[in-house]
């Protein structure tokens, strides 16, 4: 055959391949659109089980495996469905935590509590508060205002901001079911920024079972926020989830021995939890206890890294099935 025929032939085959793609690649976000007006029209009446296929489907862009979960991310929604630990709600109760924090690592970790806590924004007395405060609402995820001087607070911004997060039940959001019944209260808190004078950074432990195994540091949250992950050795971890990382380099904290600690300390028990700590001015202070990072629906990248974090977490299905 002469060589014009076999190069016209590649160049078709090509095209056609490449035609195939475009067309398939229409077809998956068309099912991706389908699955988002579903998630939005039947919110609150679709069982959990077909609402995370959808919601995975919709932001993951590929099939959930509920029946043989593999990744991370596969994972958490696996134990949204079947770990129903009825000690999780308290966990994710901003103020009820508080008691088992004291209770497990002591109260000397907790942030200072200045009010709270209420069940609306009117009865707050924001004379007996001092010029700079934190409210949060304790049962979701978001429902933050930060003062930092109280006689430019917009009263009114805050009042809308936080009785809209009242309203909020966070677990259709996910399904993360332990949200579901928790009852929405506000707190104030202290206050606090660390040794850079402007910001409050998070050291974010994953661990299973008591083992931390990889953390990252939460930067410039007011301006643009940045992920950086490392081992327990304090190396960087070469991928990225949810956020870009830093533009400047990450010093390892000088309590980064006792956070690992604590972290393993509040894990043991759970197949895998997410610890929070604060490093003030060489303090360790708590931050959160969070149950599903992400919710399990933001990709790792490279991908092979959410299978990593996936073969640390041990599923017990054998015992579900009995």
């Amino acid at each position: 055959m002469p060589e014009a025929s076999v190069n016209n032939s590649q160049i078709s085959d090509k095209k056609h391949k490449s035609q195939e793609i475009i067309v398939l690649s229409k077809f998956l976000e068309f099912k991706r659109w389908v699955s988002r007006v579903i998630l939005r029209m039947l919110n609150k009446r679709i069982p959990d089980k077909t609402y995370l296929e959808l919601l995975y489907f919709y932001r993951m862009g590929k099939k959930l495996d509920l029946n043989n979960p593999q990744t991370y991310n596969e994972k958490l929604q696996w134990l949204k469905l079947n770990d129903r630990n009825p000690i999780y709600p308290t966990l994710v109760d901003k103020y009820a935590v508080r008691s088992y924090i004291a209770n497990t690592i002591g109260e000397n970790y907790l942030i200072p509590l200045l009010g709270g806590p209420w069940s609306n924004f009117d009865e707050i007395d924001f004379d007996k508060l001092p010029d700079q405060f934190v409210l949060k609402c304790t049962h979701d995820s978001g429902g933050l205002v930060i003062c930092t001087d109280k006689s430019n607070l917009d009263f009114q911004q805050t009042r809308v901001k936080i009785n809209t997060a009242l309203k909020r039940n966070y677990y259709y959001r996910c399904r993360e079911w332990p949200y579901k019944n928790v009852p929405p209260r506000i707190i104030a808190e202290q206050y606090m920024i660390d040794e850079s004078g402007y910001e409050l950074k998070d050291y974010k432990f994953f661990c299973f079972d008591g083992e931390p195994k990889a953390m990252f540091v939460a930067t410039d949250r007011n301006i643009d926020t940045r992920f950086d992950f490392f081992d327990m050795n304090f190396a960087h971890l070469p991928f990225h989830n949810g956020h870009a990382w830093a533009s400047r380099e990450i010093s390892k904290p000088g309590t980064f021995g006792q956070m690992r600690k604590l972290a393993a300390e509040l894990s043991k028990g759970f197949a895998q939890i997410r610890v929070d700590f604060y490093d003030i001015n060489g303090k360790v202070y708590f931050g959160e206890l969070t149950l599903y990072h992400w919710s399990g629906m933001v990709p790792f990248e490279p991908e092979i890294w959410d299978r990593t974090f996936g073969d640390w977490i041990q599923l017990n299905m054998e015992k579900l099935d009995k």
